[in-house]
């Protein structure tokens, strides 16, 4: 992964690890249920969009390098890890 990229997703990630602390804040100050529950979606969004940037890196460098590479062996196991990392998200 190209190092700007890092640079970007690290600090969406900060962002949201701020978002989880202030809904620490909020459960702790006794703040209305829908408040918190609509900042723990907004954090569950902000993850995914974490996961859907690391998944089109790792499409287009680690999967189209395999299959560009011609190597049949890493294809396959490129295409397994993915089917894998799928198959634990159910």
């Amino acid at each position: 992964m190209e190092k700007s990229h890092d640079k970007k997703l690290l600090d969406r990630l900060h962002r949201i690890e701020g978002q989880v602390r202030g809904i620490s804040k909020m459960l702790a100050d006794g703040r209305y249920c829908i408040d918190v529950l609509t900042q723990i979606r907004a954090v569950r969004a902000a993850l995914a969009g974490v996961e859907t940037a690391m998944l089109q890196e790792h499409l287009s460098h680690c999967i189209e390098g395999a299959i560009t590479g011609g190597n049949p062996d890493e294809q396959r196991a490129k295409a397994a890890e993915l089917i894998q990392l799928l198959d634990r998200a159910r």
